[in-house]
């Protein structure tokens, strides 16, 4: 890093908007979140609880997050051309975030994904989660991680800039055994990369399943749909679903479906062909078997868009990857600026273990036992072409 570029760091306290993010990009702040808030005080969330970090790296790609959900609010990466444009959806205030879609750029848990009718045994014991999608219960619960005040500390490191989170989930929370401490760090490095690292222990066998869920829109976002994406999966199989989007256990080979992203397709070259699957989701909303050994740290998936010429990797240690196509967008979301977050216009990929799997025994397990430590890493690099 030369001299003259500096990463910078900045902590907004207290604030209803995010607008100011845009202007103020020269100041250091620290100060961080001194405790995080449960589910039950969700409700009496004001202004004064919350906090908006910035990162920027030593190239200008800039990130900044929210102690509520953990949040990735704006993500900034050039184009081709060098100029910077915001990537992922959102909104411009606290308001609009606790009352629109309660998962654009949220860390989710204690269980992403889907767990049919809520419902799973752990031990010879039935646990019953809130039910909030169809009859399955869906990325946690009625509020979940995505929805929770973290405690928020930035961290120098060299390279770059990290922002460290926690949250501890009381034993019931949302119907999950254990108490479960979790720390999640945010990692924006000179390389392009933005790193997530995982880490969680609990003192009673659970089940977890973390991951994050920014919407993305590489052309911008606000900038129209994502049908022109090129999208590469590094996965022979995929997890086909019933009409309710949970697996049926099969891991069903890509050849010869519209599953088969071995080599690059537009997102909207077949998300219309005559296909159940495809009919279940509205489009692309499953799980893909990655390939790889064990929680080895591998690609998983590559995006390119031919307008801006930006390119992401995805690289993960988890098995499994869901790709979802924005298919349940509707022009009633509107996010920054004024923009209409329509049908298709951002895409999900999200590191995962696969849903459903405390009921289904051929999948890799999500059980974690007092002791043990839950670990993964995802990684999202950008470039261009």
């Amino acid at each position: 890093m030369r001299p003259e570029q500096k990463q910078i760091f900045i902590t907004f306290r207290g604030m209803k908007t995010f607008t100011a993010i845009l202007i103020l990009t020269a100041l250091i702040g620290c100060s961080p979140q001194k405790k995080e808030t449960p589910l039950s005080d969700m409700k009496t969330v004001n202004p004064s609880q919350l906090e908006l970090y910035v990162m920027k790296n030593a190239n200008g790609v800039s990130m900044a997050v929210t102690n509520l959900g953990g949040r990735i609010v704006m993500l900034q990466v050039p184009d081709k051309n060098g100029k910077l444009g915001d990537i992922v959806l959102g909104y411009d205030s606290l308001e609009q975030y606790i009352e629109g879609n309660k998962y654009f750029g949220a860390m989710i848990g204690r269980y992403g994904n889907r767990i049919a009718k809520g419902k799973f045994t752990l031990d010879g014991k039935e646990y019953q989660l809130a039910v909030n999608n169809g009859a399955n219960a869906l990325h946690g619960g009625l509020v979940g991680f995505n929805n929770v005040l973290w405690r928020m500390q930035p961290k120098a490191i060299e390279g770059g800039q990290a922002l460290e989170m926690t949250y501890s989930s009381p034993d019931g929370e949302e119907g999950y055994p254990g108490t479960l401490n979790v720390q999640v760090t945010y990692t924006l490095n000179d390389a392009n990369e933005l790193i997530i690292d995982y880490k969680a222990t609990t003192d009673k066998t659970t089940i977890l399943n973390l991951t994050h869920h920014s919407f993305f829109n590489l052309a911008g976002e606000g900038s129209g749909d994502i049908l022109n994406h090129e999208f590469t999966i590094n996965a022979d199989r995929y997890c086909p679903v019933d009409e309710g989007l949970i697996p049926t256990g099969e891991l069903r080979p890509v050849t010869g479906t519209p599953f088969d992203f071995l080599q690059p397709h537009r997102a909207g070259e077949r998300i219309d062909m005559d296909d159940q699957q495809l009919k279940y989701g509205k489009g692309y909303d499953h799980n893909w078997v990655l390939n790889k050994k064990g929680n080895e740290l591998s690609m998983a998936a590559r995006v390119s868009e031919p307008s801006s010429g930006r390119v992401m990797e995805v690289w993960t240690t988890e098995p499994g990857l869901q790709f979802y196509s924005g298919n349940f967008l509707t022009p009633k979301e509107i996010g920054k600026k004024g923009h209409v977050y329509d049908f298709r216009t951002a895409f999900c990929l999200e590191a995962q273990h696969f849903p459903d799997s405390p009921n289904q025994p051929g999948f890799p397990s999500t059980v974690l036992a007092p002791g043990a430590v839950y670990t993964q890493r995802t990684i999202y690099r950008f470039s261009t072409q």
